[in-house]
């Protein structure tokens, strides 16, 4: 695993509580699901929490993409633990009406779906629009290294790169797919990948979240001004199962994970600070779960927002 030694940078306590109430979002849907409070599956994003945290600001304003793993990039975004936990659910106040479940969710600005790849040739149509209209735009897609045996990825990116589209790619690489190590199933690098199709391409190795938007904030205003297609791949790791209890890794593994999570290191830099917002996201997630269980079923109503 790879490991980042510089001095880590202030964390503000906004983006601490964003990244300790996703954690306890996600680990709540396992217990739900252990105790058959849920239907269909769920995927967790573990451990990767801090991908989206630290994106969000840079993406504010542009619409994100996103995929099966999709609960952090919603929540890192909006904010919304109550309407996307009662969309899961099937609840009152839920964010598409309950028809989308945990991967098929749509807000404005926001889209995900469970189909792999996907989101590449929908963000060049998305952002070859944002273009054609004089909007300083970016349309960016979550995808993770098992995504590029997709041959959608590489028609998006060929496009991308033809038409000069305001796409950038964020490669979320937690080394397996579903339960294959990234080494016995994509021969080769992301990297070549992009370079292929003359795509910028940066790779992040911290979890740094000032240190991530610090190396990330110049590539999407390239993104944004200059209508450069670009690739970020994140190195990171899933601590948690594919969806629920499928987790094919041995305890060794797991444990080294546990043991790189930044969970656990900001706890013992931050000590009782990050105890106090800890335990108040915990908590209010907690809550969350109480209001949402004891709502009636959602009723259909049009999703927020259009896509624009």
């Amino acid at each position: 695993m790879t490991a980042d030694h510089r001095e880590p940078l202030p964390l503000s306590d906004d983006d601490l509580a964003s990244l300790v109430g996703i954690r306890h979002f996600e680990l709540a849907l396992l217990r739900m699901f252990g105790a058959g409070e849920l239907n269909g599956t769920t995927h967790t994003c573990l451990g990767q929490e801090y991908v989206p945290v630290a994106l969000a600001p840079l993406l504010r304003d542009d619409f994100v993409l996103s995929n099966h793993r999709g609960h952090g990039h919603y929540l890192a975004r909006y904010r919304d633990p109550e309407g996307l936990l009662a969309e899961i659910m099937g609840r009152e106040g839920a964010v598409c009406s309950g028809v989308g479940g945990s991967q098929h969710v749509h807000r404005d600005g926001f889209l995900s779906t469970g189909v792999q790849g996907q989101s590449v040739p929908l963000a060049v149509g998305i952002g070859l629009r944002f273009k054609r209209a004089g909007e300083r735009r970016v349309a960016a897609a979550f995808i993770g290294d098992g995504t590029w045996g997709e041959g959608a990825v590489y028609e998006g990116l060929n496009m991308a790169a033809l038409w000069q589209v305001p796409v950038l790619v964020v490669v979320e690489h937690n080394g397996i797919a579903q339960s294959t190590p990234t080494e016995l199933q994509l021969a080769g690098t992301i990297a070549a990948r992009a370079a292929a199709f003359d795509v910028d391409f940066t790779e992040v190795v911290t979890k740094d979240i000032a240190d991530i938007r610090a190396q990330v904030a110049p590539v999407v205003a390239r993104v944004r001004d200059e209508h450069r297609p670009a690739v970020v791949q994140f190195t990171t790791h899933r601590l948690g199962p594919h969806s629920k209890g499928d987790d094919t890794r041995g305890a060794e593994e797991l444990a080294a994970l546990r043991e790189w999570d930044w969970h656990g290191e900001l706890a013992a830099r931050l000590g009782q600070r990050f105890r106090a917002i800890d335990d108040k996201e915990r908590d209010e997630v907690e809550r969350i779960v109480e209001r949402v269980r004891n709502r009636p079923p959602a009723t259909w109503a049009a999703p927020v927002g259009a896509v624009r």
